[in-house]
């Protein structure tokens, strides 16, 4: 680790194999495969271990399904929510399925791709999302198809259906209800389909969530409709698996202690300050010091959170936020200019790989 100077991400593959391991019983208890929602991790220095668990990704863009293709491997799974026609051409080369986001999109495009297995994105009018921003069936929602008569005249040419409708459900209650519903209101398409994918967004590696009682849902629901059930874990997958470690740099005082470290929520973690939710800490552990941890920035909100340490704040020392592999990495960007963290790997034995570091020439080259 002294070769690392921060700020950097660190996955540590252990915590990585944790989530893997209960997909895999999942995968095996159900007979459900996963891909991987590279909108959420594309992190491809660590695919090497995630392939032994995944069949394969899913991508919401031309750019995310070339490279499942070309590191991941196995499935591609190629949706966006609005293909150019150029774009259905090109990832014709990548994919194994091409979901079709609107009845508009699948009439137009259909016929670039009929040598492939296609599908469409469907709308059940039921979700679960903590955050309405977040929310793929909130009121005039452009994701998914609605009409089911539509769906029924596209059957003859689909493969698959995709229903994309959770956002961190950890409730096992509130899922099995929805796939029931699924089941009841389009029970007549699923019948005629060979695959179904439930989506992202299902908590299913949360502590104590129960594991047995989900894959025996998702088995009979595929049994009952004789399709092949999918899942597209991203958060799942890799939850809790990365932390964010930075150096303290200041430390000011303006009526509470404000402690300047050497990354930023916009430029490094822009999903909290999207959601206006605070990181956990890995490091200092909690404690009676109350202290703002903040970005450097010019962004006057560009803030961690308020904490309570164990230990005061100085200059030099090491802050370490949790979680930081899902909706972080795939967001970064170069807002000020900020140096880019480093991006580190501790693998099964310990050993740590620095598998990305960026350079000025890195920020010049994002630019004109």
């Amino acid at each position: 680790m002294a070769k690392l100077t921060t700020p950097y991400y660190l996955i540590d593959e252990n915590r990585l194999r944790d989530n893997l391991e209960i997909i895999r019983r999942i995968r095996d208890l159900s007979g459900a495969k996963f891909v991987l929602a590279l909108k959420c991790f594309s992190t491809w220095g660590v695919f090497d271990l995630m392939r032994d668990y995944l069949d394969g990704t899913t991508s919401s863009s031309l750019f995310e399904a070339r490279l499942g293709y070309e590191k991941f491997g196995k499935e591609v799974h190629a949706y966006s929510v609005g293909f150019s026609e150029k774009e259905v051409k090109a990832v014709r080369k990548f994919a194994d399925k091409v979901i079709f986001n609107s009845m508009s999109q699948f009439r137009n495009y259909h016929h670039l791709v009929r040598d492939l297995r296609l599908g469409l994105r469907v709308n059940p009018g039921i979700s679960y999302s903590h955050f309405d921003l977040a929310d793929p069936a909130r009121r005039y929602s452009r994701l998914g198809v609605t009409d089911r008569s539509e769906l029924m005249k596209a059957a003859p040419l689909l493969s698959g259906v995709m229903f994309h409708f959770n956002c961190e459900n950890d409730d096992f209650a509130n899922i099995a209800a929805a796939i029931d519903r699924i089941g009841e209101n389009y029970g007549a398409l699923l019948e005629r389909l060979d695959w179904v994918s439930l989506g992202g967004g299902l908590y299913f590696t949360k502590a104590g969530y129960p594991v047995e009682r989900f894959a025996e849902k998702l088995k009979s629901f595929a049994e009952k409709f004789g399709v092949q059930l999918y899942l597209e874990p991203g958060e799942a997958a890799i939850t809790q698996c990365a932390e964010l470690v930075t150096t303290v740099v200041d430390v000011i005082r303006n009526e509470i202690e404000v402690a300047i470290v050497d990354a930023s929520v916009e430029a490094h973690m822009l999903d909290h300050l999207i959601y206006r939710t605070s990181p956990k800490l890995a490091a200092p552990e909690p404690g009676r010091y109350r202290v703002i941890i903040a970005g450097r920035t010019c962004l006057a909100g560009d803030v961690f959170g308020e904490y309570k340490l164990k230990t005061k704040l100085k200059v030099g020392g090491e802050v370490r936020i949790a979680d930081a592999a899902g909706y972080t990495m795939v967001k970064k960007n170069w807002f000020n200019g900020l140096a880019m963290p480093a991006i580190a790997v501790r693998r099964l034995d310990g050993r740590v790989d620095v598998v990305r570091k960026f350079r000025y020439k890195d920020f010049k080259r994002t630019l004109s």
